[in-house]
């Protein structure tokens, strides 16, 4: 394909991208733009389909199903850049400190090469005068290796700080490819990963482990109502409460949209159960206030479900039935606890076989 074509192609594609964002009523930001231009070409199928199916179901993506649409397919190649970015850079410093060695070593060669030269001159001296000569010879030569080395160090130096502070930034892209920027807690593609290493240490050490799933109650519609600033306010104060009822061994994440997810390793359901009661609780005496006006806002509720790793167990079991149990709390008045031992979450279990 020739340059014009190309030309012309992208232009058709960011003519399509801001169609869609003036249609959907959306900001043209650039996250959003990135959004819509990867939707015009097409060639992201799986991002398509999600765009599509949230489309079909509510008409219009909100603010949180973007941020979750860009997270989930488009930042990954966000992530790619910077850690190449950082690694032309390590690359780039080696390079120069391999030039510094080989320099250094070119200088090491010429001095032994000189001492050579002066053993001879000494074997040869046959008065003070001689002797002096090959003595100063040998001292400017000891002279420049020294300089030599200084600046070898210096480089060293330099390039071991520079190294280091590539170290800083390497990790620090990489928490950040595996943290929900909104809420600060993991992402689900972090959550996903860990769980599975914690499933894999619990049944090696015969450990208990159990897992919460938890849902905002009603947040659509307090989203719709008081927008979507607020919305993100609600989520952060949902991960704050969560944050603050977890120990450093457990894994919370926000597991999409305004459903949270957190393992909980060697603890058992019944344990599990309070915590998730603990973190219930701390959410529902918040009482949200919009800081702009002070005008009171009211509080939230979330809904949780519990289940128990057991023999066997692989994560998508495991997260199935949390997920029925947190079914059960919703179908059961919400703002409540189910865990799978409960005759809620049974009844629930029966019902759905019933139905399938």
């Amino acid at each position: 394909m020739d340059v014009p074509d190309e030309h012309e192609r992208s232009l058709a594609f960011a003519e399509v991208a801001l169609g869609q964002i003036k249609a959907l009523g959306q900001s043209a930001s650039p996250r959003n733009f990135a959004i819509w231009y990867h939707y015009a070409t097409g060639y992201n199928q799986p991002l398509n389909q999600s765009i599509n199916e949230a489309l079909a179901k509510s008409g219009s993506l909100s603010e949180t199903d973007l941020e979750q649409i860009y997270d989930t397919y488009l930042s990954d190649s966000r992530f790619g850049e910077r850690i190449d970015s950082v690694g032309t850079r390590v690359l780039d410093e080696i390079n120069q400190v391999m030039s510094t060695i080989d320099a250094a070593a070119g200088s090491a060669t010429t001095y032994s090469k000189r001492l050579t030269v002066a053993s001879e001159k000494l074997a040869q001296a046959k008065d003070g005068e001689a002797l002096r000569a090959v003595i100063e010879h040998l001292v400017q030569g000891a002279r420049e290796m020294e300089t030599s080395n200084k600046k070898l160090e210096a480089r060293l130096a330099a390039s071991r700080q520079e190294i280091e502070h590539l170290q800083h930034n390497l990790e620090a892209v990489r928490t950040e490819s595996f943290t929900d920027q909104l809420t600060t807690l993991a992402n689900r593609k972090y959550f996903n990963a860990a769980l599975a290493q914690a499933i894999a240490e619990a049944t090696a050490k015969s450990e208990p482990l159990s897992l919460l799933m938890a849902d905002i109650d009603y947040f659509k519609t307090f989203n719709d109502r008081f927008g979507h600033l607020t919305g993100d306010h609600v989520l952060r104060l949902v991960a704050l409460s969560v944050k603050q009822n977890v120990k450093s061994q457990d894994i919370a994440a926000r597991y999409g949209g305004e459903e949270f997810v957190i393992a909980l390793p060697n603890t058992s359901l019944e344990a599990a159960t309070l915590i998730a009661d603990q973190i219930r609780h701390a959410v529902m005496t918040r009482e949200l206030m919009k800081r702009s006006t002070g005008e009171r806002l009211g509080r939230v509720t979330i809904s949780i479900g519990v289940a128990e790793l057991r023999p066997a167990d692989n994560a998508p079991l495991l997260i199935e039935r949390a997920d029925k149990c947190l079914y059960a709390a919703k179908r059961n008045g919400r703002n409540r606890v189910i865990g799978e031992n409960d005759t809620e979450a049974k009844a629930e279990t029966i019902t759905r076989v019933r139905v399938a």
